[in-house]
């Protein structure tokens, strides 16, 4: 398509990618951690929502801060049911998706939270906004892939990481604290898709109990894509941002083709299995 790179659709791309790409990077730290993540999705929709909420009754920042606490408030519960009850991820964190989204819409009654007058200015502004022509939404995930590859990278917590979820066992005698190591990537993993929530109720101006439908299994599919893998203790931050733009530009490319929605799911769910796929077989080959 001649409109594939055309300014606008470049922007689009890069918008659209920006909030997956903070839920994307959170991921990665549970994956690696040898964890797994199905609410945040969800914690993308409540989040939004107790921002939108607080901001109408304070102001913008603390209605940012309320919804990066919820979602880290999230995230320890996840890591807590993970590794203190010692309950499967898959098992534990599918009932926390499913819970939060039966209590947004229970919050509030399916309707969006945008007040009688509408959001805050200033926080309407921010995704409206650009630096050197580019959209602060998109300045604010390069920010946070800097900070949190730096982190998983580059310092003994990141290598803690690793470790927990390369082999928990031997972490352990290693003298790794692993609870502590697990819960914390959940926490990091709820608190970035808090702040995906912030940056799409910015985008769509409103709280939506809608939001971040189905955003959690392309957020594991754009990770696996990116090389990490399943079994923990194998991934890159910025292997795992490819992988988003990889699902971005796929459903970007679907549209401008023509391609009626339900032919697009079809498109994406064969990319998940393709990616869980070839994990698979890369684990294989490993060992």
């Amino acid at each position: 398509s001649s409109r594939f790179f055309s300014p606008i659709n470049i922007n689009n791309i890069l918008v659209q990618g920006a909030v997956m790409t903070v839920i994307a990077i959170g991921m990665t730290y549970v994956i690696v951690g040898g964890g797994f993540d199905l609410s945040v999705g969800s914690v993308v929709a409540l989040s939004g929502i107790v921002a939108a909420w607080v901001m109408l009754e304070t102001n913008a920042a603390f209605g940012v801060v309320a919804g990066l606490a919820i979602g880290a408030f999230v995230g320890l519960i996840n890591g807590l049911i993970v590794t203190k009850l010692d309950v499967n991820p898959f098992i534990a964190t599918l009932g926390t998706m499913v819970f939060l989204r039966g209590l947004t819409f229970v919050l509030t009654d399916g309707q969006p939270v945008m007040g009688d007058e509408g959001l805050p200015q200033v926080f309407l502004d921010f995704a409206l906004s650009r630096f050197l022509g580019i959209p602060y939404l998109v300045w604010l995930p390069i920010f946070v892939i800097f900070v949190f590859s730096w982190l998983l990278h580059h310092t003994a917590y990141g290598v803690r990481v690793f470790a927990t979820g390369g082999n928990t066992e031997a972490a352990y005698l290693a003298g790794v604290n692993v609870q502590r190591i697990k819960t914390s990537t959940y926490v990091w993993c709820g608190t970035l898709a808090g702040l995906g929530g912030v940056m799409l109720a910015s985008r769509l101006q409103s709280g939506q109990p809608t939001a971040g439908v189905f955003y959690e299994l392309t957020a594991i599919a754009a990770v696996v894509l990116g090389g990490a893998s399943l079994y923990g203790g194998e991934g890159k931050l910025y292997k795992s941002v490819i992988g988003v733009f990889i699902m971005v530009v796929l459903a970007n490319a679907l549209n401008l083709a023509n391609v009626p929605s339900h032919w697009q799911q079809i498109a994406v769910g064969l990319v998940i299995v393709a990616a869980a796929a070839a994990d698979r077989w890369r684990h294989r080959k490993a060992r």
